[in-house]
């Protein structure tokens, strides 16, 4: 079954070559229990772990079941090791923080068929089926090599190889032990033991005994021959095709071991999470407040009115007198008629003035704007009344005091009565409340709700006494018109009222598209600079990552060495340890999305803030959090996938 013939192993150790094996050569039988034996120093570990390919010889040629295995890589032989050998330590190597039933279990990760035993019946086989729940430390040191017998047994090995298994128990213990590997030669395992103890490889049928690397001697011992096994164990050597690997259990798999890895340091998981909860959280809110932003622009902008312009009258830019006469120029209440009547591409047009004002009803009064406005003011900013109605062509001209008020003035002045029919005074004129204005919506600097209208010719005759126009609202029908029309009306605008020097002193438009556009470009390049101050904290969160994974495979290159021993590959290691470090990243991208999530709420329930929290933010923050997992997860991952076996089971 196993044949080596001049195999060499040779130590650096600093200035000096150490030779653990000098051209060691011998055959092993299927269904042998065979003892290799020596002093310390004597070359049998390291022969023992060459034959468990944990170790490579520096030349000569190994073959088990026929198949060379020099060459091989490192992957092949660990696929090579989980069918063909399972191994028994004296250090006993179980994972210490899972149950014995799991331990047991670790190696149907990685080997293509298991054995035809189950773990809770190789447990119940070594006498431990009431304690597969408990952890190792709740074991005796017999337990735990009951354990790790069971383990060795569980993808159906046809060789047993065993490292001084009895050296940490005591006589009682180690006799047991020695009981059960006599058991399964008996079945027809081959059983390879190393010992120091000529008592215990007594009980093997064959005994090799090593010294200065070499082998000194080949006798035969007193447990039995070969005649005396009752089994037969067939080698699978083809496991691989006999049985795929399931790809769906080992990553199940891997989510348990991270889960419980990363639960049994919880205060450095904890902090781990820490900057990516942060970074998370902050690309969250920034975000989120940066689209209220521009969401509470845009309906401030649309409660202006759709492709809007505002036409207000010259502001001199020249010192002193100007516009020829010395008249200055103002906005007549017939111009907006005019641009209506003569300019293509105008839709409505409509003057306004206003001005603060007090409002009293029934012992109740406020301070707010009243602004005087033309019928079509109502189609502009789609200001149709939700209750009553808006004022008439008829009272328009009639100069009528009726009045349209706003919600938060309605709030301030009627105690939820019904407004419509009700008399207001406006500084001391008495008006007739005909509806009320649909909710608009506020911002931090202004409140849409906040005003009463009333007709434009009232407004200028009754209440401020003006003669002329603030401004003159123009609609146009399409954004196409809005170039053409903008150019249209400033030049008819001069030309009506005799403007000399246009460059200077001509009237003025405000292009509520453009206002748009610039506010929008600003709250963008905001929320791109609060952006980048999260994703720096994603990126220190991660560095973090990088740095807890580093340590955590430090302490546990062991754990790395036993898991390679029981057949597990690079990519095995690798996606077990980047499993982990994503897990982190996860949790902590998550918990960021619940913080930031609870900070914006807050944010607009106390603040007031215009807060948008899109589906989109969410996937690209939970994303970047997983991809921060990965890519600095992946370099501590990869230094733990290219540990040697021998040399992470050697470590400390």
């Amino acid at each position: 079954m196993i044949k080596v013939s001049d195999i060499t192993k040779v130590y650096q150790m600093g200035a000096v070559q150490v030779h653990a094996l000098r051209g060691v050569s011998l055959q092993i039988k299927k269904g042998e229990f065979v003892a290799i034996m020596g002093s310390s120093g004597s070359g049998k570990s390291t022969l023992m772990h060459i034959l468990g390919l944990l170790d490579v010889p520096d030349s000569g040629h190994y073959q088990i079941n026929g198949q060379e295995v020099q060459g091989l890589s490192e992957d092949a032989r660990a696929g090579l090791r989980a069918r063909e050998i399972g191994f028994i330590f004296q250090q006993f190597n179980l994972l210490a923080r899972i149950s014995a039933h799991d331990n047991v279990a670790l190696p149907l990760i990685y080997g293509n068929a298991p054995g035809d035993k189950t773990p809770d019946q190789l447990l119940e086989r070594v006498g431990l089926g009431d304690r597969k729940s408990h952890a190792p430390n709740e074991l005796s040191g017999g337990q735990q090599q009951r354990v790790a017998i069971a383990r060795a047994l569980v993808n159906g090995p046809p060789v047993i190889m065993a490292d001084e298994p009895t050296g940490n128990l005591d006589s009682e213990s180690a006799a047991d032990i020695l009981q059960v590997l006599q058991e399964l030669h008996r079945s027809g395992l081959t059983v390879i033991m190393v010992t120091h103890d000529p008592e215990v490889a007594a009980a093997a049928e064959r005994i090799i005994t090593m010294k200065d690397g070499q082998v000194l001697s080949d006798t035969k011992g007193a447990g039995g021959t070969a005649e005396s096994r009752s089994g037969n164990v067939e080698s699978r050597r083809d496991g691989s095709s006999s049985l795929r690997r399931k790809p769906f259990r080992e990553f199940a798999a891997l989510l348990a071991q991270a889960s419980r890895s990363l639960s049994a340091n919880k205060v450095r998981t904890a902090l781990s999470m820490l900057g990516v909860l942060i970074g998370v959280a902050a690309v969250i809110s920034v975000m989120a407040l940066g689209a209220g932003a521009k969401v509470a622009v845009e309906a401030q902008i649309s409660a202006m009115g759709a492709n809007l312009l505002v036409v207000q009258p010259p502001r001199p830019k020249s010192r002193g007198v100007s516009l020829g006469a010395g008249i200055v120029s103002r906005l007549s209440a017939s111009d907006a008629g005019v641009i209506q009547d003569s300019i293509e591409g105008v839709q409505y047009a409509c003057g306004s003035v206003n001005g603060n004002v007090q409002v009293t009803f029934d012992g109740n009064n406020c301070s707010t704007e009243a602004r005087g406005v033309e019928l079509a003011y109502e189609t502009i900013h789609s200001m149709t009344p939700q209750a009553g109605r808006f004022f008439s062509e008829e009272e328009c001209s009639s100069r009528a005091r009726v009045a349209v008020i706003g919600t938060t003035v309605y709030e301030a002045l009627f105690d939820g009565q019904d407004p419509v029919g009700q008399t207001i005074r406006i500084n001391r004129n008495t008006f007739e409340v005909v509806g009320l204005l649909p909710d608009k919506g506020s911002s931090a600097s202004e409140d849409e709700n906040d005003q009463v209208l009333i007709p434009l010719s009232t407004a200028m005759h009754r209440v401020f006494g003006e003669d002329y126009v603030r401004e003159i609202e123009i609609q146009v029908e399409s954004a196409d018109y809005i170039d053409s029309v903008e150019t249209a009306v400033v030049a008819l605008m001069n030309e009506r009222h005799r403007v000399t020097d246009p460059e200077n002193n001509g009237y003025e438009t405000r292009n509520m598209a453009e206002l748009q556009s610039t506010m929008a470009a600003t709250s963008n390049t905001l929320s791109m600079l609060l952006t980048g101050v999260g994703g720096i904290s994603l990126l220190v969160g991660g560095i973090g990552i990088m740095n807890i994974m580093l340590v955590s495979v430090t302490e546990r290159t062991r754990e790395i060495g036993i898991r390679k021993a029981i057949g597990a590959r690079r990519n095995d290691i690798l996606m077990q340890f980047l499993v982990e470090a994503v897990a982190v990243s996860l949790c902590g991208g998550a918990l960021g999305i619940a913080l930031g999530g609870g900070f914006c709420l807050g944010m607009r329930q106390f603040a007031g803030w215009a807060v948008a929290v899109q589906p989109i933010t969410l996937v690209v923050a939970l994303t970047f959090s997983v991809f921060i997992g990965v890519v600095f997860g992946l370099w501590p991952a990869r230094q733990a996938s290219l540990l040697q076996p021998i040399e992470a089971l050697r470590y400390e």
